[in-house]
């Protein structure tokens, strides 16, 4: 089988969990062949280069969302009256409430780059935002939208022109070719699987770990941006998940909290099938099968250190800690800072607060004091892996105000701790009654919750062992890889040939099993073909030049 493995920004560039669970899944298949499509945010994340790739990934082709792209094509009259009534039915759609002229129109702009090229300098035409303007003037467009000036018209159509720019690459002439497209995440990494879907009738797969919507709302809550362009963008997103919703096969939400994002935005439960992320659970055995491991007075927590994760409350609320149980220790082990001079300005302000809540005073005139309280980094001499924070203490806490899928929790699980948490996201759904769980943003209860199982090591013992059991239940990798190989052939066997195969004549005429590295009835025990075979298999073409390839 062939899959078609789209990507905005992880895979198989970056660092950090969006990279890791794909390079799971392709080295989990072997047996299939997998073509690569990303999107890559930055020159930094390009020049740091690739990961190692399996043999069975015959194809890489990236394409940058950072640069200025032009490809120096203009259109004549008759394209020009193509491009405006596309582009008006795009952004009436966007500032209204039909979503079908929001579909429409870029169905319409798709077909137009497909046979005349030039739509990125056309996005940034006068026509372009001039039609913007109308369409935010139009009745039933929001005050917010109709207040836009000059300045939001020309913000927004530039960032349109980043975001339609998967519209111009030259990657369909490969992906119409795949047997089925997954993509990685939703919003602009699914649209060209939407258009492959769309005009050449592929399968598409979109699995959503943490819901694209849900982070741009996050990220874009900033007051500081002007509303009108805020309002746009929003409903942009909001326009393209519900498009990519509707017209996906099957949709693979990572908890039951993305599943709920995805209901709500027109996704149909029959669609829907939950699969959580698969992580290495030997990773943490030597943790998790010593229970007796860890300091019973130290508490810990692992993660990113940035607002959303509420620090402040945790140091408030291990302030009531040291009331009742003095010989308690926090240790705060970051596995990075956000980027931005705010997060920064936030690791600052928690180490100010910790300072002063537990200032370092000596026992006497000949000792040195010692703050209760630690930042450290994962890496460093007492902590060089994550297993080694978790093991640090007995007892992990979350503390987080926002959060999706919490993959530090997962790993506390793995490592057989105990758990303080609160109530976001997906945390009671990755628990499931094997830790504590408080309300967010409330240090007395998060205190009571730890000082609860301070106490009592047995009980904490207990939630530990079967938050372990639960975790090599459901969150490992091969749990994760079963998941994906099953909807692949579930996606092949439900519906006809596709609209490209009719000239077979006969449904299925040439089955996905004659795709497969070496004969497709050969034994699963039996030896892979040898590297050099599967990489010298042929690759599809490339059309015009418009991203980067590379035959893998």
């Amino acid at each position: 089988m062939r899959i078609g493995l789209l990507t905005e920004g992880g895979y198989p560039y970056a660092t950090g969990e969006a990279r890791l669970w794909c390079d799971r899944l392709v080295r989990g298949l072997p047996r299939h062949e997998f073509e690569l499509y990303a999107l890559s945010r930055s020159a930094e994340q390009e020049g740091r280069g690739r990961v190692p790739l399996p043999a069975h990934v015959t194809r890489v082709s990236t394409a940058p969302l950072w640069a200025p792209a032009d490809d120096g094509r203009s259109y004549g009259r008759r394209e020009r009256r193509r491009f405006a009534a596309a582009f008006t039915e795009l952004v009436r759609g966007i500032c209204g409430a039909d979503a079908g002229r929001f579909a429409d129109g870029l169905y319409g702009l798709a077909e137009l780059a497909w046979e005349q090229g030039g739509l990125c300098a056309a996005l940034r035409s006068e026509t372009a935002v001039r039609a913007v303007e109308s369409a935010c003037r139009a009745p039933g467009a929001s005050r917010t939208v109709q207040r836009a000036q000059v300045a939001d018209l020309l913000e927004f159509v530039d960032e349109l022109e980043r975001l339609l720019r998967p519209l111009s690459l030259d990657w369909y002439e490969g992906l119409r070719e795949v047997d089925v497209c997954h993509a990685a995440a939703g919003g602009v990494a699914a649209l060209p699987g939407l258009l492959a879907k769309r005009f050449f009738g592929v399968p598409l797969l979109v699995t959503e770990y943490g819901v694209q919507l849900r982070a741009h709302y996050l990220e874009h809550s900033s007051q500081d941006e002007r509303p009108a362009v805020r309002a746009l963008l929003a409903a942009f997103h909001t326009r393209l998940a519900g498009e990519i919703y509707t017209q996906a096969d099957l949709l693979t939400p990572g908890n039951a909290h993305a599943r709920r994002w995805q209901e709500r935005c027109g996704a149909s439960r029959e669609r829907l099938r939950t699969v959580y992320p698969g992580m290495e659970a030997d990773r943490f055995a030597a943790v998790g099968e010593d229970p007796a491991s860890g300091d019973p007075d130290t508490l810990v927590w692992v993660g990113r250190i940035e607002p959303a994760k509420d620090l402040i409350a945790l140091l408030h609320a291990f302030a009531e800690v040291r009331k009742v149980a003095p010989r308690t220790r926090l240790r705060i082990f970051s596995t990075a800072v956000a980027a931005g001079a705010a997060a920064v300005q936030y690791l600052a302000d928690c180490r100010s607060l910790a300072a002063q809540l537990f200032p370092d005073e000596a026992a006497d005139a000949h000792a040195v004091g010692e703050s209760p309280v630690t930042f450290e980094e994962i890496g460093g001499p007492e902590a060089p892996s994550p297993a080694d924070a978790y093991g640090a203490g007995r007892v992990v806490v979350l503390s987080s105000v926002i959060e999706g899928f919490p993959i530090a929790l997962a790993e506390a699980m793995f490592c057989g701790r105990a758990t303080v948490s609160t109530d976001v996201g997906a945390v009671c759904e990755v628990i499931g009654g094997t830790g504590l769980v408080v309300p967010p943003r409330n240090p007395r209860a998060l205190a009571e919750a730890c000082v609860a199982l301070l106490r009592d090591p047995e009980r904490a013992q207990r939630l530990g062992a079967a938050a372990r059991a639960r975790a090599l239940e459901l969150f490992t990798v091969e749990q994760n890889v079963t998941a994906f190989q099953e909807s692949y052939l579930w996606l092949l066997a439900r519906g006809p040939a596709r609209p490209d195969a009719a000239d077979a004549g006969v449904p299925f005429a040439q089955p996905p099993e004659a795709r497969v590295p070496g004969h497709w009835a050969t034994p699963t025990w039996a030896a892979l073909p040898t590297p050099a075979a599967a990489a010298s298999a042929p690759v599809p073409g490339a059309g015009p030049v418009a991203s980067s390839e590379a035959a893998v």
